[in-house]
This record gives structure tokens, sequence and C-alpha cells, in this order.
């Protein structure tokens, strides 16, 4: 039984869409596993942040993007935050995005 993939919201979605063109197309690589192997897929692809949080970690030409996921009953993978990565580590403010949607959506589960 595999997987689907849910956004936080339009907004999130949109964020993805408007992603430079190999990004988004290194995404949808990443999306079609994530849906086929769920929490069973791992690096490079996809890394724990902990506490049920994970990063998907496509890349392109045009450089690298994180999108913040958690899951939900029904084998359900919500994008909780996108961002292009400019720096090693992920930045503090984006962690912090993805970290109170995600207790969002399990208070709301």
């Amino acid at each position: 039984m595999s997987w689907s993939i849910d956004y936080y919201s339009e907004r999130v979605r949109q964020d993805v869409e408007a992603l430079p063109v190999g990004i988004r197309a290194g995404y949808a690589r990443l999306a079609n596993l994530l849906v086929e192997f769920g929490l069973s897929l791992r690096m490079p692809h996809s890394k724990s942040i902990g506490n049920g949080l994970f990063e998907l970690r496509p890349r392109g030409p045009e450089g690298i993007a994180r999108m913040m996921y958690c899951t939900k009953i029904g084998r359900r993978i919500v994008i909780l935050h996108v961002f292009i990565k400019k720096t090693q580590k992920t930045p503090k403010r984006d962690l912090e995005i993805a970290r109170r949607r995600h207790r969002e959506v399990v208070r709301d589960e």
C-alpha cells in the first residue's frame, strides 16, 4: 500500500511549484520514492530531524532545497515547509516554522 502526499497549506504547494525547474524535477523524483517507500526512505534522499519531523533533500543544477515533512495516520505525508538551502546548516528560522506546523498537524490528528 502506497503513501499519499498532502501540503500543509496552499502556500506550501505554491512554494514547491515556484522552485527552479531542476530542483522541482528532483523533488518530483523523490516524491515518487516517498509515496512508494514512506518512512523507509532514508539518506541521501530523506533524513530524520527528530520527534517525527523529516526532511526531503532534492537537488538540481540550481542548488539544493529542503522540504520538511511529517506523517499522519492513514499513510499520509504532509509537506510542512519548503526552502532553498544556502548554507551548510539548516537555518533556525526554517526549522522553527516546520516544528510549529508539525505541532499543529499532530494536534489536529
